[in-house]
């Protein structure tokens, strides 16, 4: 499902160039849950980028999905993140004015040129049978203010399972939850696993690592 090869990232720093990954090996089978652990500034962010085709700009090849990334124009790229992956941030990245099914909703609203939208009520009843999915269909119509982190997480979750992707990239999502919300979100990885979701966490956190079928650690831009 996630078949990363020889994959090289630099950055420029002033007048040097600097490695991120270098000559990076992933394989992620379809339907598995694998955690990538690090210290802080080891590339992991980076990593989910070039698996959720956020960064097109490095060496090797990226196959997610059935998907040849790098052969993708920038607009098919727009189009299959939209359709087969979905994206969970440390940070929930909630609109403060919207409820949470409308939060949920958003992606959706996001059509790449040559897709057709589906309704707002196609897009709302999805929304809340995503909810429903990470036990929040009863706190739909609150805003976000009003519930709890562990709560927010779960409606960032929501968002990501909007349209029903193959692919869940999660970056540090439990860093900013306390020892029974950041459980309650590990749990929910895990059940998406059960049904057929591959799931990608890059994390610090043993706690997640922990619950993870294949834990992987990345130094000096190689997993080992």
């Amino acid at each position: 499902m996630i078949a990363l090869r020889h994959i090289t990232k630099r950055f420029r720093d002033g007048e040097r160039q600097v490695e991120v990954l270098r000559d990076l090996e992933l394989t992620v089978p379809r339907g598995t849950f694998t955690a990538v652990v690090g210290a802080s500034g080891s590339g992991k962010s980076t990593l989910l980028y070039v698996a959720g085709a956020l960064d097109a700009d490095y060496d090797g090849e990226a196959v997610v999905a059935g998907k040849d990334l790098k052969a993708l124009s920038a607009r098919e790229r727009a189009a299959f993140r939209n359709a087969s992956v979905g994206f969970v941030f440390q940070s929930f990245n909630l609109l403060p004015a919207l409820p949470a099914v409308e939060n949920t909703m958003l992606p959706g609203l996001f059509v790449p040129p040559g897709s057709k939208a589906p309704s707002l009520g196609q897009l709302r009843g999805r929304a809340l049978e995503a909810l429903d999915r990470v036990g929040l269909a009863d706190k739909a119509a609150r805003l976000p203010g009003r519930l709890s982190g562990g709560e927010r997480q779960r409606v960032a979750i929501a968002r990501a399972l909007l349209s029903r992707p193959a692919v869940l990239l999660a970056d540090e999502p439990t860093g900013n939850l306390d020892a029974v919300s950041g459980e309650a979100v590990i749990q929910l990885f895990s059940a998406m696993v059960r049904d057929g979701v591959t799931v990608l966490v890059v994390t610090h956190e043993e706690r997640v690592s922990a619950a993870a079928g294949q834990v992987l650690h990345l130094e000096e831009g190689r997993l080992r």
